[in-house]
């Protein structure tokens, strides 16, 4: 919990920083604005209501990204403390001493409350720290504890209802994506100012707010009430400085919970609501081999991790050129994203190209989180009681996470770029994004070193790694750090194609080095006795 809070509300003042430099006039960001001022950024990030100043880009480029990671960390915590402590049989545990038949339930949902305030609170100090506007870092604190709070009222729900914690995710993360579209749909819809129209900024004393052009920022349209997320947007912190939907995302957080309780006094202990669907009587063939069930067990999670690569690449490549219009191509900053190119447009999309490598590589750190889970469980044991050797079982999840991936940069960099307007092709982007197939590899030779030799650590050290990684590959000029440091990390010593000239011996370490940690964990796990709990 203290990671969650930490990672997300330390991200302001990283973000605020990169701005101040990207867009240190009037100006550069009324050009910025006008990139805004488009249906992917509406879709992707919401309506750009104050996009003329350092507030309003601000909340343009981090503010969706914390509501709805922390919607995720909600949703997570609620069910890893509510309906999988009951499916292994801790409540019952509990239970069985003199508390209430609520009270471990309440607890759980006022400690996942806690994280929500407690990172709304972090957000608004940190946007006080950057010196933006008290009024608007104390809503942009509250609007963003407002969704954790809504999403652990929809959690307690799916806890309720699913009669295992994997159905309870996946619905409660089903919800969110939903909420998230209908907001996304209501943004492209709505109507509202006149962008000519000055209103006041919030920031340095501006007096000019571009609003969203043709999107409309002044009035949401009303499909945006049927998605909490959107309720907490409509704020709209260094905006209009909105406080009373923070109220309704409150009494939603409470409802819910308050339902939750109600229908836990309703059912059976270990059981749900909704009644479990019952599977045939016998396995396919598709799923008596290994790298089958791995894929079956795992098909929600990599039509997830796909659809979001998909979108990701068609927003890309949809934003490069406005983009590239936007930066002042004297700046500093925008400088550092040219590399060896004379071209700001190719060093933007190589950032563009990189982020396709990020996602790949975190979807190979989640896929192969698998094998720890099922270990830890206590699944593997009967997997492994028959013919199925450890070998083939480890090489099942390793083949899905190492071709996804591969399939995803595919995907992503091409779309990235079909949708770029003839800055690049689709076949020179999707190559360039496979370039980083050798860091992803390394990223799971880690994992797979960890899963051998220190098995209680492998997710936590793993996405610890992962994300010192992305932290130097994206912000490593942010932070100070020597071009030689940067080059030291898996993702930054990928050539940034098409920005940089192409290097094959960094690849080639990569890779070895991937195979080597890989090969000694794979061996490790061969031999040591199964770890089960976590």
């Amino acid at each position: 919990m203290g990671i969650w809070a930490a990672v997300l509300a330390l991200m302001i003042p990283v973000v605020y920083d990169s701005q101040q430099q990207a867009f240190p006039t009037q100006a550069a960001r009324n050009a910025y604005a006008q990139v805004a001022n488009t249906p992917a950024v509406a879709a992707l990030t919401g309506l750009p209501y104050a996009a003329g100043s350092l507030g309003g880009i601000l909340v343009i480029k981090i503010w969706m990204t914390l509501a709805v990671a922390l919607g995720f960390a909600s949703i997570f915590l609620v069910t890893r403390n509510g309906r999988a402590d009951e499916e292994i049989g801790r409540t019952e545990l509990l239970k069985s001493s003199a508390i209430g038949r609520h009270a471990y339930s309440t607890a759980n949902y006022a400690v996942a409350g806690g994280l929500s305030l407690l990172t709304g609170m972090l957000v608004s100090l940190l946007c006080l720290f950057v010196t933006l506007p008290a009024a608007g870092s104390f809503v942009m604190g509250a609007s963003i504890a407002g969704t954790g709070l809504a999403f652990v009222g929809v959690a307690a729900i799916c806890g309720q209802l699913s009669s295992t914690s994997r159905g309870a995710n996946s619905l409660g993360v089903g919800l969110l994506a939903v909420f998230y579209f209908i907001r996304a749909g209501a943004d492209l819809q709505s109507s509202g100012v006149d962008p000519s129209t000055p209103t006041p900024s919030a920031l340095n004393g501006s007096t000019l707010n571009l609003g969203a052009g043709n999107l409309g920022a002044g009035n949401p349209n009303i499909l945006s009430w049927f998605s909490p997320i959107a309720w907490a947007q409509n704020m709209r912190p260094y905006g209009q400085d909105t406080w009373w939907p923070l109220l309704a995302l409150v009494l939603l957080a409470v409802g819910c919970c308050v339902l939750a309780l109600r229908l836990e006094s309703i059912r059976d202990l270990g059981s749900g609501l909704l009644p479990d669907r019952h599977g045939p009587s016998r396995a396919s063939g598709f799923l008596l081999e290994p790298v089958g069930l791995v894929l079956r067990l795992q098909r929600s999670g990599l039509v997830g991790w796909f659809v979001g690569a998909m979108v990701a690449g068609v927003f890309f490549g949809g934003v490069a050129r406005a983009m590239t219009d936007a930066l002042d191509p004297t700046n500093p900053l925008a400088r550092s994203f040219v590399g060896t190119s004379d071209s700001l447009l190719d060093g933007v999309l190589s950032i563009f190209v990189l982020f396709n490598g990020l996602l790949a590589g975190a979807f190979a750190v989640q896929c192969l989180s698998a094998t720890r889970g099922e270990e830890a469980s206590g699944r593997l044991d009967a997997q492994l009681a028959g013919a199925l050797s450890r070998y083939k079982w480890l090489g099942a999840q390793i083949l899905v996470a190492a071709i996804g991936s591969a399939l995803m940069l595919l995907i992503g960099g091409y779309l990235t770029g079909v949708s770029s307007q003839g800055a690049a092709t689709g076949s020179q982007l999707a190559g360039a994004s496979l370039l980083y197939w050798p860091a992803v590899l390394l990223m799971m030779g880690v994992m797979l070193f960890l899963t051998g030799f220190a098995p209680r650590w492998t997710i936590s050290i793993s996405w610890a790694v992962y994300g010192a990684s992305v932290l130097a590959a994206m912000f490593g000029n942010l932070f100070s750090l020597s071009e030689a440091t940067i080059r030291a990390t898996p993702f930054g010593a990928v050539p940034r194609l098409p920005a940089d000239t192409f290097m094959l011996l960094p690849l080639v370490i990569l890779a070895l080095l991937a195979v080597a940690l890989a090969t000694l964990g794979i061996v490790q796990f061969r031999r040591r006795d199964l770890s089960p709990d976590f």
